[in-house]
């Protein structure tokens, strides 16, 4: 799958949730409070970030791993594999899991400039 097809079904997952907005230009990303919670790689490779509990699910259900960026192991995000990406209306309530996880989290500080659109 080219990754033009992959961030086209990660935009149609995050537009799934009102309160969700993607971020990034080379990186695809979400985040709320400065906590982020998903994100998409030039290379392909889809994480979302989830709690303990419904992680070690999606990792046994989904037979995938924890997400690596870089060498290191992100060890709250799991590696979502490209079948399931496709399926939007499966990925839907992990997103919302993520989202709320996330919104949970202590805000952090963000220090991200204010860029007008190049539209």
């Amino acid at each position: 799958m080219t990754h033009e097809a992959r961030l086209a079904l990660y935009e149609k997952l995050i537009a799934t949730h009102p309160k969700i907005e993607s971020r990034g230009a080379a990186n695809s990303y979400t985040s709320v409070n400065g906590n982020m919670f998903s994100l998409l790689r030039p290379s392909g490779e889809m994480a979302l970030r989830l709690p303990k509990d419904e992680r070690e699910k999606f990792l046994k259900k989904y037979k995938t791993k924890l997400y690596e960026a870089y060498g290191a192991v992100m060890s709250e995000y799991v590696a979502v594999p490209d079948a399931v990406l496709q399926n939007t209306g499966e990925m839907k309530k992990y997103l919302a899991m993520s989202y709320d996880y996330a919104s949970a989290l202590k805000p952090k500080a963000t220090t991200r400039k204010k860029s007008q659109s190049k539209k």
